[in-house]
């Protein structure tokens, strides 16, 4: 007879401290499921007296043939039973005395042949009371042999201090406080205890080093640094066909990219060839590298690909085309992936896997994605996109600013928003213009002419045409009324409206409206326009520096008050605070009159004088270098040699450093910084060596800042630009007294404006986390450290000895 009694409960108990949950669920489920199958179906086995327990099985047994059928499906039970005994015993290959113990036990039972039927049934509940106390004998044993490994183990799960894996003691720490965030640390056999955090590091990540008492014969789980593969050299490719064999096809969008490919192709190999004789063919490593368009995947929803000839957003599509162009030209080996299953197949991810880590090496040096693709590698590689993060580089149309994409910081401080926090190096994140300079500037690339076709658009120009920047009807919208009409005294006024069968209402009856036009036809029409006119959206996309290149003039709106997150509904829950003060700030600040004007649309004798003026100014077709083939070519190169963001930084030490020239390279007793001539800000002294450092060291200019001024603002106003990767080297004391900052007080903090100072307070601080440093960061009571660089002519993004 089987009772449920007391033992029982003590035994429940301790499976719950002993055995894994799974392995609660291999004996458990199979025992009490039988003793419910038993209890349910006793009433067809005997005539039940009163007070017989609901486990009694009484002689009193018909052999007829139901009963027999419940008895196979109680032989059938315990079979399972016995199964999942066997592999219980498998599981613990600690404990050679439990599995003899599951071997006797299952052969006992597998010997046992009754004669008749009642006396099967009675030796099926002997056998299961037997099983019940041979688990018995097991879990109090193992409880004993738990307690003497944990006193083997204690002494040796202390936190390593290696020098070889510096992180090791900051993942331990991580590992305390969220390891239960993913059910994947559980899987591999993570209990809270730093025992298991250490051998989860070492085993299944890399950040600690392996563990002495652990038994490593068995093929190892962790991510092995493999002897790296040759370097091969990157040459530059001409021919594209086999580009837009692995963009595919079957979507509008990819189609529209195709053609963008071929309609360029002569002008990226006339690229190449320029800069293959720039770079005097030097040494080029090639990278494998993976394209993951993850907008355009059918997972993330694909609204743009239908949208294509119905005069959808098409920016994207622009920037994506010239991306993988760039690097197929550089002579990378390139792979795409426009869905959830290429992408799944080039990491090497077996489906079902979850979230779960890769136990191998990232098949990629690089991974180009978007918003959308890191949200679908995060599903599909779990715990491995923070292993290889460093690989990553997002696509980033409005820019990512630091106190945005910390988690922890963001959450804390109200910066969340629903595509930030994924705790990047600020620079992985690629804008389409040099607008977020904590960002990296990746671009696109505009149509250039020859001086020919530039002869020719000049002599051809009507001087009263314009055309309008608005395909879709819903841009003609409300408020345009009043400057259309200014507009329509002095213009024709043209406009590229999508429409299927009846003129869009939304457009007025003077607009010559062409409909929807392929490129061919709208470059033809640009190069006739003397003005290309702005409604205020869309924001910041190629068109305008497309009609700049045809030689038209760009008019735009000024917005009072500038749109941000704070006030415009397009920016909110976007990760920046940044203000755009046009429909094009790029256009506004970096092009500029004669070839872009912005006014006050709502002041209609500005708007007048404005068109006015347009109508007597004659300007030449005009493309800034780094839109041009080369330029992007250029730029992408710099970033792909020379940004490695899996390279530890250590905390730079300035006592550590030494001067150029000296004996035995003995330690600096001058100044890191001296004064630059004609300049408020300081700059690297020239005569002490400077660490390893992309952009170099020699380009950096330090100044302060106004109060409540960021550091973009600073360094632009002295012709400059603000360079995240230099907060490293001028966040520290030495930089403080070089610019005679008063201090009464120096704190280390968490704060996305540090380095800082108040003048008031005569307080300062530097920044503790390397993440949160910030050109972006802005306060009105503390003026910030400044790390700004010089540019190259046309090339924003590298500085003048970057390349």
């Amino acid at each position: 007879m089987i009772t449920g009694s007391t033992d029982g409960k003590i035994m429940v108990r301790r499976c719950l401290v002993t055995f894994k949950p799974f392995r609660i669920f291999l004996v458990g489920i199979g025992f009490f499921s039988l003793c419910f199958l038993m209890t349910s179906l006793g009433g067809q086995f005997s005539a039940k007296r009163l007070g017989d327990s609901p486990f009694t099985i009484r002689t009193e047994v018909l052999g007829g043939v139901e009963s027999r059928g419940v008895l196979r499906k109680i032989s059938d039970m315990l079979e399972v039973i016995l199964k999942r005994m066997d592999s219980l015993s498998k599981l613990d290959n600690t404990s050679t005395t439990d599995t003899r113990r599951l071997d006797e036990l299952t052969s006992a039972i597998n010997r046992f042949q009754p004669a008749s039927l009642v006396e099967r049934i009675q030796a099926i509940a002997q056998n299961v009371s037997n099983m019940a106390n041979r688990v018995e004998q097991i879990l109090q044993n193992s409880i004993v042999q738990g307690r003497a490994m944990r006193d083997v183990t204690s002494g040796q799960c202390e936190v390593p201090r290696d020098p070889r894996f510096p992180e090791c003691p900051g993942k331990v720490d991580w590992m305390r406080a969220r390891w239960t965030s993913d059910p994947c640390y559980a899987f591999y056999g993570v209990d809270g205890s730093d025992c298991s955090f250490l051998v989860y590091l070492s085993e299944v990540e890399w950040f600690c080093p392996p563990l002495a008492w652990r038994n490593h014969s068995s093929t190892p789980t962790q991510y092995v640094l493999q002897p790296k593969a040759p370097k091969r050299q990157a040459a530059f490719r001409t021919d594209l066909s086999v580009l837009l064999d692995q963009v595919g096809a079957g979507k509008e969008s990819l189609s529209f990219m195709k053609r963008r490919i071929r309609r360029l192709a002569q002008q990226w190999a006339t690229a190449a060839n320029r800069l293959d004789a720039k770079l005097e063919q030097r040494w080029r490593d090639q990278k494998k590298i993976l394209v993951h368009v993850g907008f355009l995947t059918e997972e993330s929803g694909d609204v743009f690909s239908p949208k294509v000839l119905k005069g959808g957003p098409l920016g994207e599509m622009v920037q994506w085309a010239d991306i993988l162009t760039a690097l197929h030209v550089l002579g990378h080996n390139l792979k795409i992936s426009m869905s959830v299953k290429e992408l799944q197949g080039f990491l090497g991810v077996p489906p079902g896997r979850g979230s779960c880590p890769l136990t191998g090496p990232l098949p990629f040096d690089l991974i180009y994605t978007d918003y959308h693709g890191m949200q679908q590698m995060k599903q599909h590689m779990g715990l491995s996109l923070k292993k290889h993060k460093c690989h990553i580089r997002v696509i980033d149309t409005f820019g990512t600013e630091p106190a945005y994409n910390h988690e922890e910081y963001a959450t804390l401080h109200g910066y969340r928003t629903n595509w930030g926090y994924w705790n990047l190096n600020a620079r992985q994140y690629m804008t389409m213009f040099p607008h977020t300079p904590d960002n990296s500037f990746m671009g696109f690339v505009s149509e250039e002419l020859n001086e020919t076709e530039k002869r020719s658009i000049q002599q051809n120009k009507v001087n009263n045409m314009a055309v309008v920047y608005g395909k879709e009807a819903s841009m003609w919208k409300q408020g345009k009324e009043g400057f259309l009409q200014i507009l329509h005294r002095y213009m024709e006024v043209h406009g590229t409206v999508y429409y299927e069968t009846q003129r869009p209402p939304e457009v007025p009856a003077f607009v010559k409206n062409h409909g929807l036009l392929p490129q061919h036809e709208l470059q033809q029409l640009l190069r006739k326009a003397k003005l290309f006119i702005g409604f205020g959206f869309p924001y910041e996309g190629p068109a305008p520096l497309e009609a700049i290149a045809n030689g038209c003039i760009f008019l735009q709106p000024k917005f009072h008050p500038p749109h941000s997150s704070l006030n415009h509904e397009f920016f909110r829950g976007k990760p920046t605070s940044r203000e755009v003060s046009s429909q094009h700030p790029y256009a506004e600040q970096y092009i500029s009159r004669p070839h872009v004007m912005t006014v006050d649309y709502n002041n209609s004798l500005e708007f007048d004088s404005a068109i006015r003026e347009i109508m007597r100014t004659k300007v030449e077709p005009y493309l800034p270098y780094e839109y041009t083939c080369e330029g992007m070519l250029e730029r992408v190169h710099a970033y792909i040699q020379h940004q490695d963001f899996c390279a530890l930084e250590p905390p730079f030490m300035p006592a550590n450093l030494s001067r150029q020239g000296s004996a035995g390279g003995s330690r600096i007793t001058g100044p890191l910084f001296v004064p630059l001539p004609n300049s408020t800000a300081v700059g690297w002294a020239s005569n002490v060596t400077a660490p390893p450092a992309w952009p170099p060291l020699s380009s950096l200019r330090l100044l302060v800042s106004q109060e409540g001024q960021s550091c973009v603002e600073a360094c632009h106003s002295n012709g400059l630009v603000c360079e995240p990767a230099h907060f490293r080297f001028i966040n520290n004391k030495e930089a403080l007294h070089r610019l005679e900052v008063q201090c009464e007080v120096v704190d280390s903090e968490i704060n996305h404006i540090l380095p800082a100072f108040s003048v008031v307070r005569r307080e300062c601080g530097l920044q503790r986390e390397p993440l949160l440093f910030s050109c972006a960061g802005h306060s009105p009571k503390y003026r910030r450290l400044c790390p700004c660089r010089d540019f190259r002519h046309g090339q924003v993004a590298l500085c003048r000895d970057c390349l």
